[in-house]
């Protein structure tokens, strides 16, 4: 898979040369490693004194999730994103679009399960970011909810201009970004609404820069296109992988059926996985020598080596020695010739970072913890 490399981009972005080295450095630093950039020019224009959407110097950053049940090791590709935002003085704000899972119909519709499970999200990203400062400025974390902008007038007038001229037929191509088929929703009038309340939360609050999965990216493209339209400034977005279930085989997919889903739990590593589960979860990851895209491989390339540097492979003494790997290609060449043995290729990735936190360490109120049980 080829990443993002800002000094590869050069060409196509001659603004880059306008950026001293603090800037750049900042730059590379929230982009490079990402799947996909688009509209890079307001980030480097912002970056070289220019006002960001707010009209100072500060980089807002969205990220938004449907509270809809248990964490799993999925959001560490994302948190990996944020916390680099963080560290290049970004303001990165998590927005619980709690409405927005009513609309989609998680927990049956239940908002006060929905709402637990957006205080579950914020502990969790509080965790996994490592405890950052929260506050709205430069460097630092904030969590808002869709409850927040409900009420707001404005907020509803921009989501009406945000589905002005779209046809039915167009937002149901965006589908995918609630994880339904174009079918799906005929009988339920709401859900036609959905990709325009997510173009808004994006320009209502003014954010610089929109992130997500790549499962996202119709949604983030529709957000551009109405900007274009209406003549907003359009944001920044940036795309990370998705994450494939263990069991997940072949091409990648539309769809994005393939990616790792708590309603699955058999193919989902859930942060609460203790070590004998997680074990026993890999044992029957996919892995063939010859696929490149297992998800065992996708494992080691977007999570264990950013974060730690290196997997550390310690098989049973009676077939071979413990090895270290700091290259994805390596690795998968060991695994492809036989130099490692599949499991034990796939047991050497349930490290500290694969597992996340235990159960206590993911929130600060042990009563959330009940919210295990809320995944199918």
């Amino acid at each position: 898979m080829d990443l993002v490399d800002l000094d590869a981009m050069a060409e196509a972005h001659p603004g880059l040369a306008d950026l001293d080295e603090a800037a750049l450095e900042r730059l590379k630093l929230m982009v490079n490693g990402a799947q996909e950039v688009v509209g890079l020019d307001h980030l480097i224009s912002v970056l070289a004194g220019g006002p960001s959407m707010a009209g100072d110097d500060v980089i807002r950053c969205y990220v938004g999730f449907e509270p809809s049940g248990t964490a799993h090791i999925g959001w560490k590709v994302l948190a990996l994103r944020l916390r680099r935002l963080l560290d290049a003085r970004a303001n990165v704000m998590v927005f619980l679009a709690d409405w927005h899972a009513w609309v989609n119909d998680k927990f049956s519709g239940d908002m006060a399960a929905i709402q637990t499970t957006a205080r579950y999200m914020e502990d969790t990203f509080r965790a996994l970011l490592g405890h950052p400062e929260e506050g709205e400025g430069a460097g630092q974390l904030r969590f808002v909810w869709a409850s927040t902008v409900m009420s707001d007038g404005d907020y509803w007038a921009r989501v009406l201009r945000c589905s002005k001229g779209m046809t039915l037929a167009q937002v149901r191509k965006t589908f995918s970004i609630m994880g339904r088929d174009e079918a799906s929703s005929d009988n339920d009038l709401s859900k036609f609404y959905y990709p325009a309340m997510q173009a808004a939360d994006i320009g209502h609050m003014h954010f610089d820069l929109a992130i997500g999965g790549m499962d996202q990216r119709k949604a983030h493209m529709y957000m551009r296109d109405v900007s274009q339209r209406w003549g907003w400034r359009k944001a920044t977005c940036l795309h990370t992988p998705i994450i494939s279930g263990l069991n997940a085989t072949g091409g990648r997919m539309e769809t994005f059926d393939h990616k790792m889903s708590k309603s699955d739990p058999r193919g989902a590593i859930l942060l609460h996985d203790d070590q004998a589960v997680m074990r026993k979860k890999m044992r029957k990851a996919y892995l063939d020598p010859a696929d490149e895209h297992s998800p065992v491989y996708e494992l080691a390339e977007h999570i264990v080596l950013p974060e730690q540097g290196v997997i550390h492979v310690t098989p049973n003494p009676k077939f071979g020695e413990p090895s270290a790997w700091d290259d994805l290609d390596a690795f998968r060449a060991a695994v492809a010739d036989g130099t490692l043995h599949p499991l034990d290729a796939k047991w050497g990735l349930p490290t500290d970072s694969l597992r996340g936190c235990p159960a206590w360490r993911l929130t600060s109120r042990p009563s959330l913890i009940s919210l295990r049980p809320f995944a199918p």
